[in-house]
């Protein structure tokens, strides 16, 4: 892939030599993660989302989830050691990780925040996250990038 092409996502993979495979999707503007999945053919239980919270603390975490799935604050908040956690409105989402909606990814941020992995995507062998801009996902190995970004795997789901 042409170097223009990467983006923070790709190069902090490379960089920590995590193997990974880039899908590209025709996408103009942010189509929820469901939509993507079926577009792909992708099970839904291998694709997920990355949503941005702020805990009462005012630190931000980041929690990826499947797709098909909703985030429980309160699990979200144990997980992290927060009273609290409250989802990052749309319009901060760029200025808090340098990412756009839909392309939101843990990797690659302005700033590493902790990292929260559904407990689900410790059985799989790979599984598809976003790949720093819309139209753009990576799949990888859940457990190499837990051990790169330094998160965990917990039950976060409601």
């Amino acid at each position: 892939m042409a170097k223009e092409l990467k983006t923070n996502a790709m190069r902090f993979l490379d960089k920590n030599n995590i193997e990974y495979k880039i899908n590209i999707y025709e996408c103009e503007e942010f189509i929820d993660g469901v939509t993507v999945a079926e577009k792909l053919g992708q099970p839904m239980e291998e694709a997920f989302k990355t949503l941005v919270a702020q805990g009462k603390s005012g630190n931000y975490y980041c929690f990826l989830l499947p797709v098909a799935m909703e985030l429980d604050l309160k699990k979200a908040a144990k997980s992290v050691g927060e009273k609290s956690v409250e989802l990052l409105h749309v319009k901060d989402i760029t200025k808090v990780t340098g990412y756009v909606r839909g392309g939101c990814t843990p990797i690659g941020m302005k700033k590493q925040f902790m990292t929260v992995v559904h407990s689900s995507a410790e059985e799989l062998e790979l599984f598809y996250i976003s790949g720093g801009r819309i139209g753009t996902q990576i799949q990888l190995s859940p457990q190499e990038l837990v051990k790169a970004i330094r998160g965990k795997f917990e039950d976060i789901v409601m």
